[in-house]
Order: structure tokens, then sequence, then C-alpha cells
């Protein structure tokens, strides 16, 4: 049982690694949606707490600005990665959000790949190639949740 954080860039299959691990039953929160966070873009405190409260086996994902203040709640932090053109194609495609499909979005896509995820490797401490199958994804975040 483990509390496992999955972050990333928009683009790098957090949203689906975690359909695929709630399809396996286990207990996911995607903190896009739901109201998770905040109006300034930072996770509920006291609703995340809660969660984690209640919760000794959860997968949370998300990027918001706040974060890092929480790696120290998780047994593992992953951060998923993908090359910046795999990122965008990923966001040109995708149905459920529109942010990335337009060409000042994908700039700060680029920048954010740049600047942001250096500081989200810094602080993980499993880094997954966001190129390899959903299935093999979520195996590997599963075995961190049933880990000792």
């Amino acid at each position: 049982m483990a509390r496992v954080l999955v972050t990333g860039m928009s683009g790098s299959g957090k949203s689906t690694v975690l359909e695929a691990l709630e399809r396996r039953g286990h207990v996911v929160v995607d903190t896009d949606y739901g109201g998770w966070t905040l109006p300034d873009g930072t996770w509920d405190d006291p609703r995340m707490s809660q969660l984690l409260a209640d919760h000794r086996d959860v997968v949370v994902s998300g990027t918001v600005d706040n974060q890092g203040q929480f790696y120290d709640r998780f047994d593992h932090v992953v951060l998923l990665s993908a090359p910046l053109q795999v990122l965008l194609q990923r966001l040109r495609s995708r149905t459920n959000n529109p942010y990335g499909k337009s060409e000042v979005e994908a700039g700060e896509v680029a920048n954010y790949v740049e600047t942001v995820e250096p500081l989200l490797r810094r602080g993980a401490t499993v880094e997954l190639n966001g190129e390899r199958s959903v299935a093999e994804l979520a195996d590997a975040v599963q075995r961190l949740l049933s880990a000792p």
C-alpha cells in the first residue's frame, strides 16, 4: 500500500495512466478535474489532506503551483516525461481538454518543458518514459503501490 503522485507536463499521459489504474480497481484522483484546485491554481490543501488521511493506497496526478509542498505526503513521486514533439502531438489530438492546441499554448508547453520539468525531475523519486505503452506505465505505478 502506498500513496503515489504522478506528475509531468500536459500531454505526458497522466490522466490516461490514472484511467487505466482506476479500471484495475485503484483509488485515483486527477486534480485537473473535480474541483481539487483553488481559483489561484493551487491544490485545496484541506481537501487533499483529507484524501490522504482517508486512503493509504491512492494515486494522485496533477501539476499545480504548490504540489511540491505535498511531496513528503507521498511514498513515491513519479515524473512522466516525453519529448516536446510527443507532448504537442498528444495535446493536438486530445478531446477532453483544449489546452495546448493554440500556437501560444504550444509555446507555453515548450517553455514549461524547459523550465518546469527540471524542477519536477528534482522532486521525483521515479521517472518513467511517457512514450511507453499505457499498460507498461500503469504496471510500473501499480508495482509502486504494492511495494513494501
